[in-house]
């Protein structure tokens, strides 16, 4: 709430008013009320006026009027200095604080997997609708808080049942092994049914402390009601992009997470040898911060997160299998 005149402080209600220390200034660089007015957009006469009340509220003279002349006081010396400095540097900051506005990304917090592997390769085709938008990128596997670490948006992985209020639903998660073309077309070690894994390299995810138990084989192996294999060999990983990036170059068989290995799928850089799915109880949301109301472009974001999940849909349709019978 803005206080009146007659609440703010002695000192404070003393003070010149900046346009008039701005209709000063330009008359004291110019030596010319008429040069000064016609920068400002001002009538000459408004000017004097101007600079009259300026030297009323200081109680002396700024100006010598001499004949076809203006020069200045002592005072009006020691002023336009100390006015000159002070308005550049509100010129500065005023623009400074534009271009950041201006220049502001939108900040988007999401885990390392999904930002490798889902958002990254579909990026550009927010790019291509939204040139305007720039966008950062923080992959952090912590849950960060989204008001307090100025961040925009963020794309938890959680379960249903733990999603932030008024957070939106992207999609689910599907398990599914995965390996590379040429692994699973291997003649000598045939990748037909998953009786087959006990020949291969299986890629896990290091989880001594067991915090992520459904992301492992034990749990894929018990959805589709065989004994779990410990394989021939086995690598172990902390992120999961890098687990992938050993599937891709053919060192083994990792459990993929649809939807983020989806388009890899789609592209035949990975298949999946066998239908057997494990649908997890996690989902992906999207929540925004409370600042991000505010802005335009953190909805088109949103907008477009939406909009592609969408087309990812296909990860929430795996289920559970039932067990099967063990062939003989």
């Amino acid at each position: 709430m803005i206080k009146p005149a007659s609440a703010l402080s002695p000192r404070r209600s003393r003070m010149p008013s900046l346009d008039l220390l701005k209709g000063f200034e330009a008359a004291a660089r110019h030596l010319s009320f008429t040069r000064a007015a016609v920068e400002l957009y001002l009538t000459q006469s408004a000017l004097s006026r101007q600079i009259q009340s300026l030297e009323q509220q200081l109680g002396m003279p700024l100006f010598e009027r001499r004949h076809r002349a203006l020069l200045l006081t002592e005072a009006g010396q020691v002023l336009h200095g100390t006015a000159k400095a002070m308005l550049e540097e509100l010129e500065q900051v005023v623009a400074r604080i534009r271009r950041e506005k201006a220049a502001q990304p939108v900040t988007l917090s999401t885990a390392i997997p999904f930002a490798a592997l889902w958002l990254l390769p579909r990026l550009p085709r927010f790019r291509a609708q939204h040139p305007e938008i720039e966008i950062f990128i923080s992959a952090d596997n912590r849950i960060l808080d989204l008001d307090r670490e100025r961040i925009d948006l963020a794309v938890r992985y959680c379960p249903e049942t733990m999603a932030p209020a008024g957070s939106h639903r992207l999609f689910g998660e599907r398990l599914q092994p995965v390996c590379s073309p040429a692994l699973a077309a291997d003649r000598k070690r045939p990748l037909k049914r998953p009786e087959d894994l006990a020949r291969h390299v299986l890629l896990h995810i290091d989880d001594e402390r067991g915090r992520f138990p459904w992301l492992n084989w034990g749990q894929w192996f018990a959805a589709v009601g065989m004994p779990e294999t410990a394989g021939v060999g086995a690598m172990r990983f902390n992120q999961f992009d890098l687990l992938i990036q050993a599937a891709l170059d053919g060192q083994g068989v990792a459990l993929g997470r649809s939807p983020l290995v989806d388009r890899l799928l789609e592209q035949r850089q990975l298949v999946a040898p066998f239908r057997d799915t494990y649908a997890t109880l996690r989902a992906y949301f999207i929540v925004r911060s409370a600042a991000s109301a505010k802005r335009p472009e953190a909805q088109a974001v949103v907008d477009w997160l939406v909009a592609t999940a969408e087309e990812s849909k296909d990860g929430d349709k795996g289920v559970v299998p039932r067990p099967r019978r063990r062939r003989r």
